[in-house]
């Protein structure tokens, strides 16, 4: 059956608490190398506002999932979480199915003037050539047992860069409030965003107010290095278990910031923050400005059993008029 042929016989709906297991199936153990989040979002993305969530159905089996989220006010949807069964992938069902949430959209959100999402598996020719790239982000991943993570912490703030002043400002944990002042200042705007975007766990938003409840409802943890003006600001995400291993946690650190003294400090400090909570096996990715990963690897070059989960990778956030 011809790649067209099988795209028209699938039909769409929104998805529904009884698809989780079918959406699991088609989502696999090895997916995201093993980090896949499905199993820890289905359930809250059916119940987040301004989300839609969708599935491709053949024959009553779900084949495909993909995810839109309102954001910018509603001025823009934010496409997530696109999910084809492998053994349907290639077959044209990932863009038949992108292509009747767009339309959906249009529908019945004609508002929406943008499409925004986030690549991360060196998007090809064909796809740049649709989208505007507005963001980059380089991505440090790494991965040890909970029980090598004080040691990590311990030797990394031992040789900090800066550490040479005998009384440097400790980062500052900060609540909601003080996070959405920051984030909406002209200078973390100005200055720190790349490309003027806050990306959280691969979700990417303007700093306008109508964007604050999405952060909200996150969960997140905020750190900068310095209260007022920072250098560097981060979020981290609530570690959720993944799919790599029994006992594997993953979470996400997003820095915002181009000073290596700064992002280090900042990045030690969400990882000191969770130190009592975490057990099991860590997979932890920070996302960083490209300048300065170089200097974070060989900081982060280590005895204490921390090791690299993936080489070299970046988040790339693309968009496009609807």
């Amino acid at each position: 059956m011809s790649a067209a042929r099988e795209a028209c016989d699938v039909a769409y709906s929104l998805a529904e608490e009884q698809d989780f297991q079918q959406v699991l199936n088609i989502c696999g153990s090895d997916a995201f190398d093993g980090l896949d989040y499905m199993a820890a979002t289905f359930h809250r993305w059916l119940q987040e506002p301004g989300r839609l969530v969708f599935v491709a159905r053949m024959t009553n089996r779900v084949v495909a999932l993909e995810s839109a989220l309102l954001v910018d006010g509603g001025q823009t949807v934010v496409f997530q979480g696109l999910r084809v069964a492998p053994d349907l992938r290639g077959r044209g069902i990932a863009g038949a199915l992108q292509r009747h949430v767009t339309d959906y959209v249009r529908r019945h959100y004609p508002q929406v003037s943008a499409v925004r999402l986030s690549r991360g598996d060196r998007p090809s020719p064909q796809t740049l050539a649709k989208y505007r790239v507005i963001a980059k982000e380089a991505i440090l991943c790494l991965c040890c047992e909970a029980a090598d993570l004080g040691l990590f912490v311990a030797e990394l703030s031992s040789r900090l860069p800066g550490r040479a002043d005998p009384s440097p400002p400790a980062p500052v944990t900060l609540s909601q409030q003080q996070a959405e002042t920051l984030l909406l200042s002209e200078h973390v705007v100005s200055n720190l965003l790349p490309g003027k975007t806050i990306i959280n766990d691969w979700e990417p938003l303007r700093p306008v107010e109508a964007n604050m409840e999405v952060l909200r409802r996150r969960g997140l943890t905020w750190i900068a290095d310095r209260e007022f003006e920072p250098a560097a600001i981060s979020l981290c995400t609530t570690p959720y278990a993944v799919p790599y291993r029994h006992d594997a946690l993953h979470f996400n650190i997003n820095v915002f910031g181009r000073s290596l003294a700064s992002v280090c400090a900042v990045f030690l400090a969400q990882l000191e923050a969770l130190l009592q909570s975490l057990r099991g096996y860590l997979i932890f990715y920070t996302y960083v400005d490209p300048t300065v990963w170089p200097g974070l690897r060989q900081t982060c070059q280590n005895n204490s059993n921390v090791s690299l989960f993936k080489d070299y990778c970046q988040e790339l956030v693309l968009e496009t008029d609807l």
